[in-house]
C-alpha cells in the first residue's frame, strides 16, 4: 500500500521492454491478417487494466491517511505522464484518472490538495525571504520587482493545474478550478492582513512588496485568462 511506485514502475518497464518484440514480431502478423489492432497499445491497455484493478482495491484503504493517499496520487500522476509521453498511450483508453475521478476518491483528493496548498502558503508567507525578489540583483529580469511569496504562489497554482489537467471530464476540472479560486481569495486576504500591519509605513519595503505582488498576480491571471 505504501509503495505504489513498485507496481507502477514495473508496468512501465514491461511496456518498454516488450515494445520491440511486439513491433517486430507480433505487429507484422496482425498486419498480414488484415487486423487494425496495434499490438503495443493493446498490450499497454491490458497492463493498465491490471493497474486499475489494483488501485480500486487499494484506494479505499488509503482514503484517510493523508500522507499515503497523497503519495499514491503523486505516483499515479507520474505514471500517467510517462505512459502518454513516452509510450504513446491513447487518451481514449482506460486511464488511472478515471479511478481518481470517482466521487469518494476525488473529493478526498480535493481535500488533501487544499490542505497541502494552505500549508505551503503558510510556509511561503512566514519565510524570511517572502517579500524579497529572487532576482533583486538582476535589474533587466526583475522589472516588476516581484516578491518571492507571489512567485511561489503562482507556481503553486501552476503545479495544481498540471496535476488535474488530464482529468477526463470538464466538471472535475472545474471543481479544481474552484479550489484555485479559493486559494487566490485566501492569498488576497492574507496580503490584506499584512498590508494593514504596514499602514503606518505606506512607503515601507514590505508595503511596496505587497503592491508589487498584487500587480504581478493580477497580470499573470489576466494572461492565463487570455490563453484559455
Amino acid at each position: 500500500l505504501n509503495k505504489p511506485e513498485w507496481y507502477l514502475t514495473q508496468v512501465l518497464m514491461w511496456i518498454g521492454n516488450h515494445s520491440k518484440f511486439l513491433d517486430d514480431k507480433i505487429q507484422p502478423i496482425l498486419d498480414k491478417a488484415g487486423s487494425s489492432v496495434n499490438a503495443g497499445l493493446e498490450f499497454s491497455r491490458a497492463l493498465v487494466m491490471l493497474i486499475l484493478e489494483k488501485l480500486a482495491a487499494d484506494i479505499p484503504c488509503l482514503l484517510y491517511d493523508d500522507t499515503l493517499f497523497c503519495h499514491l496520487v503523486d505516483e499515479v500522476l507520474l505514471f500517467e505522464r510517462e505512459l502518454y509521453s513516452v509510450h504513446g498511450y491513447l487518451s481514449s483508453f482506460p486511464s488511472c484518472m478515471h479511478i481518481l475521478s470517482e466521487e469518494s476518491c476525488f473529493q478526498r483528493w480535493l481535500t488533501v490538495e487544499k490542505k497541502f496548498a494552505l500549508q505551503k502558503m503558510d510556509s511561503m508567507l512566514s519565510s524570511e525571504a517572502a517579500w524579497v525578489s529572487q532576482y533583486k540583483d538582476i535589474t533587466d529580469v526583475d522589472e516588476m520587482k516581484v516578491p518571492d511569496c507571489a512567485e511561489t504562489f503562482m507556481t503553486l497554482l501552476l503545479v495544481i493545474t498540471d496535476r488535474y489537467k488530464n482529468l477526463p471530464t470538464a466538471s472535475r476540472k472545474l471543481q479544481f478550478l474552484g479550489l484555485q479560486k479559493e486559494l487566490v481569495d485566501d492569498f488576497r486576504i492574507r496580503l490584506t492582513q499584512v498590508m494593514k500591519e504596514e499602514t503606518r509605513a505606506s512607503l515601507g519595503f514590505r508595503y511596496c512588496a505587497i503592491l508589487n505582488a498584487v500587480n504581478y498576480i493580477a497580470t499573470v491571471l489576466a494572461d492565463w485568462a487570455d490563453n484559455v
